[in-house]
Order: structure tokens, then sequence, then C-alpha cells
């Protein structure tokens, strides 16, 4: 079995900017410290785009202490609010294409973990993402190369339409031909964020996720145009359980208070 954490949309600015009156670094910081102290037995941290507001070096400068010393390996994705050059000076570690995208394979004993790159900086609709065929190719090669192993895909944009009208309008402009790469593989579950809200689904016959941000939330306005409505409710972060082939997601709200009476009683 393997556990991976998903933490995304951290949206990070430079202190004392807030947004919505809250701090992006400090509820960051606070997400992370609670993994740490309940799944200190992850494999694996997965951040999922939207790790800053506006790309800037300043805000990813940021982002490096907050990850320093973590209890896991942690891989991180761009997102619409994101820039890879900025990112990539301040991460030079992290692990990049041949084209220059921000895309990795994490082989786990029992699951292969692919990370995309949809940033589209280029983006006719701003804010909106897309997998290029040079990506696309990419990750058939990781695919294939999985050789038949369960395989777990994160990316920033879901590749579906959410029922959220104004975020769909800025999703993923080319998802059906992402589906339909995965679905020639073993691909058990995708993962995104930017919706700000958590959803699953079931789409052409594949399984998804969305998890919240781990700062502000979108409130629930169904079929309602516009994006950027934010509310401050309980910032999260996904568990990932894999068991052969199956998969279990479990989201918590790490901004809810503490249980005092730890001793619970069975029902």
């Amino acid at each position: 079995m393997s556990k991976i954490l998903v933490m995304t949309d951290l949206h990070l600015v430079v202190p004392p900017e807030t947004i919505i009156d809250l701090s992006p670094a400090e509820r960051l910081a606070e997400g992370l410290a609670h993994a740490a102290k309940m799944h200190p037995d992850a494999d694996h941290l997965v951040l999922t785009g939207d790790l800053t507001n506006e790309g800037t070096p300043a805000q990813y400068a940021v982002l490096q202490p907050l990850l320093a010393d973590l209890p896991w390996p942690a891989t991180m994705l761009m997102g619409n609010h994101d820039l890879r050059e900025p990112f990539r000076a301040s991460f030079p570690d992290a692990p990049v294409t041949e084209d220059g995208f921000v895309q990795a394979v994490i082989d786990l004993p029992d699951v292969r973990l692919i990370t995309l790159d949809t940033l589209d900086t280029e983006a006719e609709v701003l804010h909106s993402g897309v997998l290029c065929p040079a990506r696309l190719n990419w990750l058939k090669a990781a695919l294939e190369g999985a050789e038949g192993k369960p395989c777990l895909v994160f990316l920033h944009h879901p590749p579906f339409d959410t029922g959220f009208n104004g975020m769909d309008g800025i999703g993923l402009t080319n998802a059906p031909e992402l589906l339909a790469l995965t679905a020639e593989y073993n691909v058990r579950h995708l993962f995104a964020g930017h919706i700000h809200r958590t959803i699953t689904a079931t789409v052409a016959g594949q399984s998804m996720t969305v998890f919240k941000s781990t700062c502000h939330q979108m409130p629930m306005l169904l079929g309602q145009e516009g994006f950027g409505h934010s509310v401050p409710e309980p910032g999260a972060y996904g568990i990932i359980l894999t068991r052969g082939e199956d998969v279990i997601v479990h989201t918590e709200d790490f901004t809810l208070p503490e249980m005092e009476n730890k001793d619970f009683e069975a029902h």
C-alpha cells in the first residue's frame, strides 16, 4: 500500500499581503504541520499547481522554506497562476522535460505517479490550460513505460466540466484528447485542483477527484458565470491510499478545531 498526500492552490503571496484576509503562507504552514503530525508515514506529497498567486520570484521565495525539511519527498506542478522560469530559478532541482515542461514520473512500489504541466502562457482564454502534443507524447511514453503498473495522473486543470460554469470556461481546453489517451492504459484515477472545491466524478468511464485549496475556497455557485469568487472556508489536503489496483481517496480539513477527547466511543 502507498499513501500520497495532495495539496493544491496554495496561492502564496508575500506577507503581509493576504487573500480575503487569509494568509496563504500561514495556512500552508498549518496544513504541512498537520500532515506531518498525522501522516508522517506518507510516501509522497504532490502539490498540484497555483503554487503562487502571480508567479513572481518573491512569491516562490516564500514557498522555499515552507517545503524545507518535510518528512516526505515533494513534487510540484504548474497551475495557471504560476510561471515556469521563476519557478525553475527557485527550484532548480525540480524535474523538467526536454521541452521545458514541469512534468515528472514517480515510481512507488505498487503505483506510478505521473504529474502534468497544464500551464498555457499563450492561452486565448486567460487562465485556461492545455496539454500540447509534446506534453501528451511525453505522457504516452510515461504510461507505456509503466508496463501495466497502476498509474495515478495529477494535473492542475480538471479534464471535465464540473458544473461551475465560470471555472469550466477556464478549464483544460483539450480534455477529450487527454481522456482518450489515459483510457488506453491502466490509469486508475486522475487528480486535479483549480476549482477550490472537493469534487468526485466519473467521466468517459474514468474516475477523478478535485481537491480543495489549502487557503480559500470557491462558494457553491453551480451554474453561475464568473470566477474568482472566494470564501474563507477551511483549508484542506487530500490523502490517497492505494491497495493494488484499488484507489481510496480522503480529504482532510486541517483548519478545523482539533477534538479534545481522543477516546472515541464505538457505535
